[in-house]
């Protein structure tokens, strides 16, 4: 595109920073716009496979997440009483390494710094409150009482996206799985160099993954109500009655989990927009438009890839709407591939019915779906 653009991304997460580090270098006045104060990274650790690091390379901060985290390659596989079945090497993309297990609040100064250094302004605790998109530009009132007139606005607000509910109403809300995620920050036992999946029990997976060179973080799927919380006077206790039958490195970890404070519980929902993710000069992108379940650890590595992807396309189109239709173009098949495939691993794991479609997508499997992923996207 010839001439710079003025963007406002709404929503400093992952994607978000990741956005406004590809658009700031390239030129573009951007700020963002995040709800959450600047310390409130949420969440405890995070897988970054292979096709996600290779954005981190393109945004110029490769060596900060992989100083920050715990660069990993083979993904171990064991029964629930710790026997490894089986080790599987993770393929790498383009020369990155093949994967690297980072804390949330790390991945989040890495790439708010990397924003701010480009350029973008970004500011914390500030949301959009009001909206008008005349098809030239966008004018946005933020929850400061400041506005401003936009060329773009894009939703990378999560899974709960208030962008999404002014686009489409109520049509797209987030499907609940009827499984939930429960996840722990502990030591890092020295054995623990990868992650490690044990599957079986009552839990559909229990998980072990490295964050730093001492701490690894313990993550475990079971079915639950939708309305249920754990308790938060005794939130570990709960965890560990549901990982009873777990023996190993999963129950060596969970004689660390003493604080029902530190463990963390989310329920585990879908969204699937299934109209354009852009309405006029507004797009949704990340978790906003296509969340999915977390079976691939994918779920971020998707958003950087939108990140980066719209910024390309915004290099070469000529104008805003050409360009957000080529993103979508290269964005939707890719993202909606990882979201039934994710869906379809979960089912598989717990033992829930799946259809024909997604037998076909299971035919792939987890090894098969990290070669595929480290594909150009």
């Amino acid at each position: 595109m010839a001439s710079p653009l003025r963007v406002l991304v709404h929503g400093g997460g992952i994607g978000g920073l990741s956005l406004a580090t590809a658009l700031a270098r390239r030129g573009h006045s951007v700020e963002v716009a995040e709800i959450r104060g600047e310390s409130e990274a949420l969440g405890v650790g995070i897988v970054q496979p292979s096709n996600a690091l290779h954005v981190m390379r393109e945004l110029g901060v490769l060596e900060q997440c992989l100083e920050a985290g715990f660069e990993w390659e083979v993904l171990t596989i064991c029964d629930p009483s710790g026997n490894t079945l089986a080790g599987i090497p993770q393929p790498r993309m383009d020369g990155v390494p093949a994967a690297n297990g980072i804390p949330r609040r790390a991945l989040a100064g890495v790439l708010g710094r990397a924003a701010a250094e480009a350029g973008a302004r970004i500011r914390y605790g500030t949301t959009v409150t009001e909206l008008a998109d005349d098809g030239a530009g966008v004018d946005v009132t933020l929850s400061d009482g400041s506005t401003g007139r936009w060329d773009l606005v894009v939703g990378f607000d999560g899974i709960g996206s208030p962008l999404r509910g002014r686009l489409y109403g109520e049509r797209f809300r987030p499907e609940y799985t009827g499984f939930a995620n429960w996840r722990v920050t502990v030591p890092r036992q020295p054995e623990v160099r990868g992650v490690v999946m044990s599957t079986g029990n009552r839990a559909a997976k229990a998980l072990l993954t490295p964050i730093t060179g001492e701490l690894m973080y313990l993550g475990a799927v079971f079915a639950e109500p939708e309305d249920f919380r754990p308790d938060p006077e005794r939130a570990h206790e709960q965890l560990a009655e549901r990982l009873a039958g777990f023996g190993g490195p999963v129950a060596e970890a969970l004689t660390r989990v003493t604080d029902p404070s530190a463990v963390v519980y989310s329920r585990i929902s879908q969204v699937t927009v299934d109209e354009p993710w852009h309405v006029g000069r507004v797009v949704l992108a990340g978790d906003a438009a296509h969340a999915s379940t977390p079976h691939l650890a994918q779920g971020a590595a998707m958003a950087v890839e939108d990140a980066l992807v719209l910024a390309q396309s915004l290099d070469t189109a000529d104008g805003v709407p050409a360009a957000l239709a080529a993103w979508e173009a290269r964005r939707r098949p890719r993202a909606l591939w990882v979201q039934n495939l994710s869906r379809a691993v979960l089912k598989q794991e717990t033992g829930t019915p799946t259809t024909p479609d997604e037998d076909e997508l299971l035919k792939v499997g987890i090894p098969g779906a990290a070669h595929v992923l480290v594909q150009p996207y």
